[in-house]
């Protein structure tokens, strides 16, 4: 089937789209957008493939689905519109960065499009949510189509860098191959479990000082 995505995921994902679940998925999801409100836009459905092709792709961060909230999403995974107000889990994401560099963020836009440029794919689980209904489009079909992207990631590139926030993304990790990629696992950034352990994790250090020795470009997490 025809899916508008960026050529360079189109070609490695091909064959998943021409898969049976996908097909049901993508008439779920037309249906969903014609029915109901659905965040986000169709314009951002593959956002995060868009702004980060496949031969980019340096850190993969996994969120589980799309903020429900009128105006949030934006089809990166823990971002929200440019002029939202940052949601409790961004915030703490932020927080940690100023600790684990020791420098402030010059750049508060929830936004994240800026890392995604830089080569961090920004990946839910599930790509859509009806509007004040949070976990309405798991089961879908996405979380197959979303572990068949971390499969190929692993299975094709060498020396990225996978973060794992709260044990819905440990998971779905649990495919990556170890031995080419470094893991970054941690309890989730929400309130609800950032002190357990989130904070002072030093991800954003540690994601750097891996492609530091891989011979990457760093990313600069706060402007």
């Amino acid at each position: 089937m025809e899916v508008a995505i960026e050529p360079s995921w189109k070609e490695k994902l091909k064959d998943e789209f021409e898969k049976p679940y996908f097909g049901e998925l993508a008439a779920f999801v037309k249906d969903e957008y014609r029915s109901a409100t659905v965040y986000p836009s169709p314009k951002f459905l593959f956002r995060a493939f868009e702004l980060t092709p496949f031969e980019k792709v340096k850190v993969v961060i996994l969120g589980q689905d799309p903020y429900h909230g009128k105006g949030q999403a934006n089809g990166l995974c823990f971002a929200v519109n440019d002029g939202e107000k940052l949601p409790p889990s961004l915030q703490n994401i932020f927080k940690e960065i100023e600790s684990d560099l020791g420098q402030p963020i010059v750049n508060r836009s929830g936004d994240l499009s800026r890392w995604a440029t830089q080569g961090v794919l920004l990946l839910n689980a599930t790509l859509t949510v009806r509007a004040a209904t949070p976990g309405s489009h798991q089961n879908k079909g996405w979380e197959q189509f979303t572990d068949a992207v971390i499969r190929t990631l692993s299975e094709e590139r060498e020396h990225l860098v996978f973060i794992l926030w709260g044990n819905y993304a440990r998971a779905k990790g649990a495919s990556i191959d170890r031995t080419k990629h470094l893991v970054i696992e941690s309890p989730h950034p929400s309130p609800f479990s950032a002190y357990n352990g989130f904070f002072g994790s030093k991800p954003f250090s540690k994601t750097n000082e891996y492609l530091r020795t891989s011979g990457e470009e760093l990313i600069d997490w706060v402007s």
